[in-house]
């Protein structure tokens, strides 16, 4: 009799396990590598399977380089992630593809999305359907290193607020060897970093111009606005000589390194900040010119990929609405420096009284979001009329209008 009862336990038993192996359920997330950003989302993933048993999710990265063309190719062959990051910026190409898959409303109604999130949520709708939802939103900022400003004379607690004591500082933090060359930039100059954005939609903006007009499918840049923006950059080097194309790998780098007294960053760069220990930076708003404030604001989205379907979907479903969560946003805000993505959860006192947090906040409610459709082509574009300027010593006005026809190409070659 015992003998039976213990074989009964052991039946039960196994049939326990195989109900709970049937009803458990693995999604795929991917996303690219950026040290802070796969930290944060490890802490995400255990807090969301320890509130969801059933649900186990494998966090996969790829370097930057690679990342769009392994989505591609992964989600293309029925594999790969289920839940995908991806910058706003990629969207249009993401749907072409037929890579991601609209958000399901019973889970994320717009009246919510809107009402909830800040406004620049919107680049993630097409067609009346969203397509994918931030955990953090960035704008820029100008980051300073105060011992650089105090060791030329300057009030480290007053940073520049307009473009001319922007100019002025860059010119007494900037150090020349005998010869002249660079060994320590006033600012760190990097168009394949953040210039080309500070560029396009915040020095265009304060001349007078606009970037793109026709819901930025007309590039309407080459004009005296435009030049004057990419006059005043290409000057910094070759004019005011605070700073060179190419001193460092990144502008990042050379002002981690002390090499740089001023650079202009996003949000996702203060994890990476956090880490300096040589010399103590702050964080203000980017300079204005004649009173007027631009900036510039993005983020990465996460979607449910096409792949994604029955227990999957649902699965997937729960965990993009906890990863763009208020809790998420909070834990990612700590992590990474990103700020959060629902207004309530960014603009709270704490938030706003912050040092660091607090221009970036500030950015954000004068920000403007290309909506890019090929968002590396058009960045490479701004890259290369720089590098025509700066390297071939192209006329600066025929060097933009070249740009603005290559740009518009590409925007009417994917945009048909």
């Amino acid at each position: 009799m015992r003998f039976k009862k213990i074989i009964a336990g052991l039946a039960f038993g196994v049939s326990v396990l195989a109900a709970n192996a049937a009803s458990a359920v693995e999604i795929e997330y991917w996303q690219y590598v950026f040290d802070s950003r796969v930290k944060a989302m490890d802490q995400l993933i255990q807090k969301f399977q320890a509130a969801n048993p059933g649900i186990t999710v494998k966090h996969t990265t790829f370097p930057y380089a690679e990342y769009q063309t392994k989505v591609a190719a992964s989600v293309a062959a029925g594999q790969g992630p289920d839940v995908v990051q991806l910058f706003y910026g990629w969207l249009d190409g993401f749907i072409s593809g037929k890579l991601v898959q609209p958000l399901p409303k019973d889970m994320f109604p717009h009246d919510k999305i809107e009402s909830e999130f800040f406004p620049i949520v919107s680049a993630m709708k097409r067609d009346g359907e969203y397509y994918g939802l931030p955990t953090a939103v960035r704008s820029l900022a100008l980051f300073y290193n105060k011992k650089a400003f105090q060791a030329a004379g300057l009030d480290p607690n007053k940073p520049p607020q307009t473009i001319e004591e922007f100019v002025a500082a860059a010119e007494k933090t900037v150090k020349r060897d005998g010869a002249g060359n660079i060994v320590s930039e006033g600012f760190a100059m990097d168009m394949a970093g953040q210039d080309h954005q500070w560029w396009r939609e915040v020095l265009i903006r304060q001349n007078g111009g606009v970037p793109y007009t026709d819901n930025d499918r007309k590039v309407a840049y080459n004009n005296e606005a435009g030049l004057k923006a990419l006059q005043f950059y290409v000057d910094l080097q070759n004019k005011q000589k605070v700073g060179q194309l190419g001193f460092m790998d990144e502008a990042q780098a050379a002002f981690k390194g002390g090499l740089a007294a001023m650079t202009i960053d996003g949000t996702f760069r203060l994890g990476a900040f956090n880490a300096i220990k040589s010399f103590e930076w702050g964080v203000t708003e980017l300079p204005s010119v004649n009173g007027v404030r631009s900036n510039y604001a993005s983020y990465f989205a996460n979607a449910i990929t096409r792949k994604a379907q029955g227990e999957k979907l649902e699965a997937s479903k729960k965990f993009l609405a906890y990863v763009s969560s208020p809790e998420a946003m909070d834990i990612w805000l700590k992590a990474v420096g990103e700020l959060p993505a629902r207004r309530s959860a960014a603009l709270t006192q704490e938030n706003l009284a912050n040092p660091i947090y607090s221009p970036f906040l500030k950015g954000l409610e004068y920000a403007h979001t290309t909506l890019f459709v090929d968002e590396a082509a058009q960045r490479q574009v701004a890259i290369d009329m720089v590098n025509r300027v700066l390297i071939q010593k192209q006329d600066p006005k025929d060097s933009l209008a070249e740009a603005a026809k290559a740009e518009q190409a590409i925007i009417d070659r994917v945009a048909k």
